[in-house]
């Protein structure tokens, strides 16, 4: 009987050395790229069962020339790069992993908050450099220090991450506002309201967004937002990069509409030499890491793993495509 063929078509960031993929591999013949190009993605899947792709698009013309395939893992909670209706309508089963990285962003989040809020780097820096040793007075600081307690966090997006966000935030004793389509259940801490979006951004010391990105909130964060801010606040997005209209990010950080922001997610990723973040003021821009602590990779490898065994065992799990399958 002839093994299932697997391929990985990106697998460097979720296995850099220290994640192997021995789960996946038990199920069938296994052949992991790095990296694949597009042009690449059709010859090396021609005999491919199931695809494990994380952000390699794959889009209905190479669906077409992919015969033999009949599931596609996406390593990763978004799914865009798939074009799951083609894919349903050629009756390719499309499975993601909702859950891995939830404590990893909410994390990222607050370390992104008081590395601004304290400015530890710069610093430290500082003092290597000889300003303390030459200060008259045993204390100083080159930036404003911001305790939490009693700020304002407010979040965007109130699914998992969101929840994880505002747990944090409730610890540090800041008040928590949130704005969600979809609002669900209170989360059961004192000092939490649901707000309109725009009361969110006019009220945050703090702004975090946790939305998955659609078609109908490209570019949601724009200059009317942004001008709703606080001159002292802080934007912060660990979520996806569209989602903000970069070009005013850069204006409002530019305009001191806001004191700074932090994103770990660009538009186009790797970052484009022409993005404005690169030059706006008062900008953290790290590359797209919240999710990538080794844990939420150990689990989003296992995830994955189970979701290709599900499938094969004709019990396909964490379906994002069910609604076109067979259509």
């Amino acid at each position: 009987m002839k093994r299932i063929q697997m391929v990985v078509t990106d697998g460097f960031t979720l296995n850099p050395g220290d994640n192997p993929w021995n789960d996946i591999e038990q199920l069938g013949t296994l052949a992991v790229y790095d990296r694949t190009a597009p042009q690449e993605l059709v010859p090396r899947c021609r005999e491919a069962d199931i695809l494990i792709v994380n952000k390699t698009p794959v889009r209905a013309d190479a669906l077409a020339e992919l015969p033999r395939l009949r599931f596609i893992a996406v390593s990763a909670t978004g799914f865009d790069c798939v074009d799951v209706e083609a894919a349903g309508r050629r009756g390719i089963s499309v499975s993601n992993v909702p859950i891995y990285g939830t404590d990893s962003v909410a994390q990222y989040v607050f370390s992104a908050v008081l590395h601004v809020w304290h400015n530890i780097s710069g610093h430290d820096a500082a003092v290597k450099a000889g300003e303390w040793g030459r200060q008259p007075d045993w204390s100083f600081w080159k930036t404003p220090l911001v305790e939490l307690r009693g700020k304002t966090m407010g979040i965007v997006g109130f699914g998992r991450i969101g929840r994880r966000v505002g747990e944090l935030a409730h610890a540090f004793g800041m008040n928590v506002m949130a704005h969600d389509a979809f609002p669900g259940a209170d989360p059961g801490y004192a000092r939490f309201a649901w707000a309109g979006l725009e009361e969110v951004f006019s009220r945050g010391d703090v702004v975090s967004v946790h939305c998955p990105l659609t078609p109908q909130n490209q570019r949601f964060v724009n200059r009317d937002l942004l001008q709703r801010m606080q001159p002292t606040s802080l934007f912060i997005n660990a979520s996806r990069g569209s989602l903000v209209n970069e070009e005013d990010l850069a204006a409002a950080l530019k305009a001191g509409w806001i004191a700074g922001a932090v994103v770990d997610v660009v538009s186009a990723e790797p970052i484009r030499p022409e993005n404005p973040l690169l030059t706006a003021p008062n900008i953290v821009i790290t590359p797209h890491l919240a999710w990538a602590t080794r844990e939420a990779r150990q689990r989003l490898m296992r995830t994955t793993a189970e979701n290709v065994r599900s499938f094969l065992e004709g019990r396909p799990q964490h379906l994002v495509n069910g609604d076109w399958l067979g259509k």
